[in-house]
């Protein structure tokens, strides 16, 4: 039996898999991320290997998932949100430390590999795969390959700018992380959805899902906020639409878990595609929620 280790590196835990060729977890470990110390962080992705490798008596092929992505002519890494990875050696490190050849690949790509390898989209020919959660990033995947691009950007609709956009959003429009204006993630990713709410709310909240309680309660600027939110979402992934034409769309990440986006999100975009096809543009959840990432990393070598 084929075996293949996954590693998912999140901006708060990292999570290993071994995997086997016909899907199966067969061992995981999951611990805190360490965060602004690269080689403590390197040795922790190290031991996890380490820890599964002794658990199953095997040596296996590695694949990370990861924030940004690695620069080809370089091999640094770029577009990071966790910024202190970036112009790090990061692929060169942990394959020297580990004594092998270990792929790498951004994190939303890991997400949208492993959905359309044997998760919800694995009959489409190609899909977009999406994370909504802390940041905005996505994967493209026809016929099973990836499509990341000379520059190792493929898919990022995140740092694009929210498209249609009413003057009263362009005047509006936070600043990025990533030195932009107006981005895509700073509209509708969950901090977004938050500070938004939070701009004009007598009562301030924390996080989306104190947002969803007091929907639930019958809040009306919560419910709003929801409203003005899953427009933008619309928005932004009919651009994709009009650029890809998937056959299907996986949503990921914590927003994910927000049931309205399967009932609203296909109509919702509908005015905005490029097409005279009156049938909606599938939206579906993914197959193997917040373990997709670290399955699709072990797929980074195919079985």
């Amino acid at each position: 039996m084929k075996v293949h280790i996954g590693v998912d590196l999140g901006g708060t835990k990292i999570l290993a898999e071994a995997l086997s060729e016909h899907g199966d977890c067969l061992a995981s470990y999951r611990i805190p991320t360490p965060r602004h110390d690269y080689t403590a962080l390197l040795n922790s992705i190290c031991q996890l290997v380490s820890q599964l490798e002794d658990e199953l008596q095997l040596n296996a092929p590695v694949g990370i998932g990861m924030p940004g992505s690695i620069l080809s002519s370089t091999g640094l890494v770029q577009n990071a949100n966790s910024t202190w990875l970036n112009g790090k050696p990061f692929g060169t490190d942990i394959s020297k430390i580990l004594n092998r050849e270990v792929r790498l690949a951004n994190d939303a790509n890991c997400f949208a590999l492993s959905e359309a390898s044997d998760g919800a989209a694995h009959e489409a020919r190609s899909m977009f795969g999406v994370i909504m959660g802390t940041g905005v990033g996505g994967g493209l995947v026809v016929n099973g390959h990836l499509i990341n691009g000379p520059r190792s950007i493929g898919g990022e609709w995140g740092h694009c700018s929210l498209p249609f956009a009413t003057a009263n959003e362009a005047e509006l429009a936070d600043p990025c992380w990533c030195g932009q204006k107006g981005c895509i993630e700073s509209w509708i990713s969950g901090p977004a959805l938050v500070a938004h709410y939070n701009k004009g709310a007598s009562h301030q909240v924390k996080s989306v899902e104190e947002l969803v309680e007091l929907s639930l309660l019958g809040d009306k600027a919560a419910r709003r906020a929801f409203e003005l939110h899953t427009d933008k979402t619309a928005r932004a992934l009919a651009m994709v639409v009009n650029i890809f034409d998937p056959e299907m769309i996986v949503l990921g990440g914590g927003l994910s878990d927000l049931d309205h986006f399967y009932e609203q999100l296909p109509s919702l975009m509908q005015p905005f595609l490029f097409s005279d096809e009156s049938n909606l543009i599938d939206i579906r959840r993914p197959k193997f929620g917040a373990t997709s990432g670290v399955r699709g990393a072990a797929r980074l070598w195919p079985f």
